[in-house]
């Protein structure tokens, strides 16, 4: 059995607010909690004007491709663009991408409730309406290997650069500090 964590989502309870993004973006700043910038949270409300629905959408999975499919999906007689959904980092939009460093940004439920110092993510805490809820559950199968903040990284960099670059590059880096 494999212990799994999510974060459920009701779109009919959000209002918009963006109190995740807000409270995601601090837990993420370096030093924690010192400043907020929606732009690194790792959770994005999206706003269908035509519809009139928000929907909160967390980061996942770095891809270096961009989609080839374009399909729109229909909830309760509403029409989205697929786009609105994807939780992925991808070459074809600046969602969950680091501002600065534009390394992608995936959900980590608040780095797996900061070694037990969280009951719950911080987005789901400052949910002001519960459109946000996080539930723990057993499912069969084994324990997946999760890959580290630096690797996920590192494989996007080396997506985009090559990995000869970047061991150069590290390597300059090195004898520069040395020197």
């Amino acid at each position: 059995m494999k212990k799994v964590s999510l974060i459920k989502i009701n779109a009919d309870k959000c209002m918009g607010c963006r109190a995740c993004e807000v409270a995601c973006s601090a837990f993420h700043a370096n030093p924690k909690y010192s400043s907020t910038n929606p732009e690194r949270s790792r959770i994005r409300v999206s706003y269908d004007q035509l519809n009139d629905i928000y929907m909160p959408v967390m980061g996942g999975e770095y891809t270096a491709a961009e989609c080839n499919a374009r399909y729109t999906i229909t909830v309760d007689g509403k029409t989205y663009d697929e786009c609105g959904f994807c939780r992925a980092s991808c070459p074809s939009r600046d969602l969950f991408k680091d501002p600065d460093s534009g390394l992608p940004l995936r959900c980590d439920l608040c780095d797996n409730l900061d070694d037990g110092a969280l009951d719950e993510p911080w987005c789901v805490k400052w949910c002001l309406n519960d459109a946000l809820t996080y539930e723990e559950r057993e499912e069969e199968g084994e324990e997946e290997v999760k890959q580290e903040e630096l690797e996920i990284g590192l494989e996007a960099l080396a997506d985009k650069f090559g990995l000869d670059k970047i061991v150069d590059t590290i390597v300059r880096m090195s004898e520069s500090k040395k020197g």
